[in-house]
């Protein structure tokens, strides 16, 4: 009689990367009080803060979300153009700077989501209640207004305190079926008068805003994030999250709002955090990918050719697009947070072809968030800003290092997610497509379940692309490794 594997505790295992990559992963006791007290309390609203909780405001996030961060609101003007209210939950209120809960959050820097066990930023008294926006709770927030035009073209408005009141909690996946054409109307949706519209109209803002910063040179990359399916404990399947047309509201309008956000904040003269991706920094490796796929790319970075690159390739083979996706994201460098001086020439973002930019609408789930809501608040009271230059340049340093850490424990825990689907499995042959060949080691990623792992037999002489059947020859959860032998090319 085959034995029954023993159940590995991936609670536990997570915990362990956490500390691994250098996170908390638990919160002192003078962090759980302080918060506790916090929420408890009424704070005080800035003077001019306008009372929105009659607008038709909505979220859309995960299913299982609780820390909803931002609401939206839109109005089709009589010319065409499409005025814009995004709700930013005002964290800072409840967490001021310098205190306990604010140092653990600004040395974590990040909510990390294991898809296991989640490690939110700041205690779920506050993140999943007093600072989320939930629905059918009063909530006081910082909005972000901008105008939209016909052409997608961005018309920066006011940031302002408000106090609003969440109408609708929407789910991406069943709001963007529906959209999509795919599946019903919402339940939600169908049962809120004059939600329906506002949902289309949210719909019909993000494919103006969508279609402009295309035309831009906005780069439209899609790589593979598999999340595990647990059932008592258990790993069941991993699932792919696929972009759709409620994710793409949530995407272009935050993106707006973000904007709106740092052009205020320059126009006030204060030191910003922006987010950055930088000029590629191996753009001779684009080409030559984009050589081997018979397409040529200038020999100086250009945006617009790249996307128009990716658009095409997409269409022609969107079974090996994440990959290639992955590989320019690579080649690209990552993302970064860098200190813009008053005055000072922006970096920009080559992926989101856009000069100026920042991350504010997510203050329950990131740290620069919160910095940058504290600037904006600065500048409604008309007072000096909370950070010296100096202090916002050591931050963007710490909290790009965190970000980077934070990916590096979700990768690991991925992979730990997926040796534990496979160790059932040791000896069956798997499509899959080929993702690194290097030095360091060559990589395949399994089409059904969706896990990567190594190539450690058989692997000289296969490419990036290629499509092969391999072998499962071990797993180990502990260690996140999952081992291939080569089969034959498919």
């Amino acid at each position: 009689m085959k034995k029954k594997p023993s159940q590995i505790d991936l609670a536990a295992i997570a915990v362990h990367a956490m500390e691994k990559y250098g996170f908390s992963a638990r919160y002192p006791g003078s962090v759980m009080r302080e918060a506790t007290d916090a929420a408890g309390r009424s704070p005080h609203h800035i003077p001019g803060t306008r009372d929105m909780r009659d607008l038709l405001w909505s979220s859309i996030d995960n299913i299982d979300s609780g820390d909803l961060d931002q609401l939206e609101h839109c109005e089709r003007l009589p010319d065409g153009r499409i005025h814009v209210f995004v709700a930013i939950a005002d964290v800072d209120a409840y967490v001021p700077k310098g205190s306990a809960t604010d140092r653990y959050a600004a040395h974590n820097g990040t909510s990390v989501y294991t898809g296991i066990t989640t490690f939110p930023m700041l205690p779920d008294v506050l993140s999943k209640g007093i600072t989320s926006l939930l629905p059918e709770q009063d909530r006081l927030a910082i909005v972000s207004e901008y105008t939209v035009l016909f052409n997608g073209e961005l018309q920066f408005g006011g940031i302002f305190p408000a106090l609003v009141r969440n109408k609708a909690k929407l789910v991406y996946e069943e709001t963007g079926d529906w959209l999509a054409g795919n599946g019903e109307l919402p339940a939600r949706i169908r049962d809120t008068p004059g939600l329906e519209a506002q949902v289309r109209l949210q719909h019909e803002l993000s494919l103006r805003l969508r279609k402009e910063r295309m035309q831009q040179g906005a780069l439209d990359l899609e790589t593979l994030e598999a999340s595990p399916v647990i059932e008592d404990g258990v790993v069941k399947d991993l699932i792919v999250v696929a972009p759709n047309p409620a994710r793409i509201i949530i995407e272009e309008l935050m993106v707006a709002a973000n904007r709106t956000m740092i052009a205020a904040l320059e126009n006030a003269g204060l030191p910003v955090i922006e987010r950055v991706v930088r000029t590629p920094k191996n753009w001779e490796g684009i080409v030559e990918t984009a050589k081997a796929l018979g397409e040529r790319l200038p020999k100086t970075p250009d945006a617009k050719a790249l996307s128009a690159f990716l658009t095409k390739r997409k269409t022609a083979d969107p079974e090996r697009f994440p990959d290639l996706s992955l590989t320019v994201v690579k080649l690209m460098g990552p993302g970064e947070y860098m200190m813009l001086p008053p005055g000072g020439d922006p970096y920009g973002h080559f992926a989101l072809a856009v000069t100026d930019y920042t991350h504010a609408t997510a203050p329950n789930r990131r740290y620069p968030d919160l910095i940058n809501q504290r600037l904006i608040k600065s500048v409604i009271r008309h007072e000096p800003p909370p950070y010296t230059p100096e202090e916002l340049k050591s931050l963007a340093e710490h909290l790009t290092d965190r970000e980077k850490a934070g990916k590096k424990v979700e990768r690991f825990m991925g992979k730990a997610a997926a040796a534990v689907l496979l160790r059932d499995r040791i000896g069956d042959v798997f499509n899959g497509i080929v993702t690194g060949a290097a030095e360091k080691g060559t990589y395949v990623r399994v089409i059904v379940p969706p896990a990567e792992g190594r190539v450690v037999e058989g692997e000289r002489g296969l490419f990036v692309g290629q499509k092969v059947r391999v072998r499962l020859l071990s797993v180990d959860a502990y260690r996140a490794f999952i081992d291939f032998a080569f089969v034959e090319k498919r």
